[in-house]
């Protein structure tokens, strides 16, 4: 599992570097956050700011991990242990220093971000891994790790106070890989909001439930 993947993918697919994009594109906007800021909710979310980082940082850790076994696992998940460090927090494998601050807060996410970009770039496409939404093969992966990185940076930057709009060819081509069922007219950001749940479009009222299908399809 140490060859390039992405010149076999078609170009509609979402690829390590869009998952790379999403990632540096969120920890420069991030970046931006006055220092006393991360205490407050991100969003509509009923976690902190420095939580949901931790979160995503978890997320992205964990989609990598689970493309790592010689044989991924396809009916669980590899079997790190995650909790939550209060009651209603969110259960991570990943957590930051609180002593490192902001600064390393978000070296964190970047790093985890970097993980799951490798994985995705070495890993051969024809693997398959356990997701909850649908077994999964690398795009899939990236994709998950892209909508992860796309929908939770709209939660802080709303928290934080921070201007995010993430560019329209990168919602595209996560919304095709794992929302098909999103209205084709509709543009690509607001339509993603939308599909996850975040978000009212016209003539399409806020979801209250929502997930993706990360199966293979085709």
């Amino acid at each position: 599992m140490s060859r390039s993947t992405e010149a076999a993918l078609p170009p509609s697919a979402v690829t390590a570097d869009d998952l790379d994009r999403a990632v540096q594109l969120a920890v420069s906007v991030l970046r931006q956050a006055p220092p006393t800021a991360w205490d407050g909710r991100a969003g509509s979310l009923e976690w902190d700011c420095w939580e949901t980082v931790e979160h995503l940082s978890d997320d992205l850790f964990a989609y990598a991990v689970q493309l790592g076994p010689r044989r991924p696992p396809l009916e669980g998940n590899v079997p790190f242990v995650w909790e939550s460090r209060r009651a209603g927090g969110p259960a991570n494998a990943v957590h930051a220093d609180r002593a490192a601050g902001p600064a390393g807060l978000l070296q964190v996410l970047e790093a985890s971000g970097a993980l799951l970009v490798a994985m995705v770039r070495t890993t051969p496409p024809e693997v398959r891994a356990h997701h909850v939404f649908g077994v999964s093969d690398p795009e899939g992966f990236a994709a998950m790790g892209a909508v992860e990185t796309l929908v939770h940076t709209h939660d802080l930057a709303e928290g934080l106070g921070l201007a995010w709009n993430p560019p329209a060819d990168l919602c595209a081509r996560v919304l095709a890989r794992l929302f098909p069922d999103v209205p084709e007219a509709a543009d690509p950001w607001p339509a993603l909001l939308w599909a996850t749940g975040r978000a009212e479009l016209p003539g399409h009222p806020r979801r209250t439930t929502w997930r993706w299908d990360g199966s293979v399809r085709g």
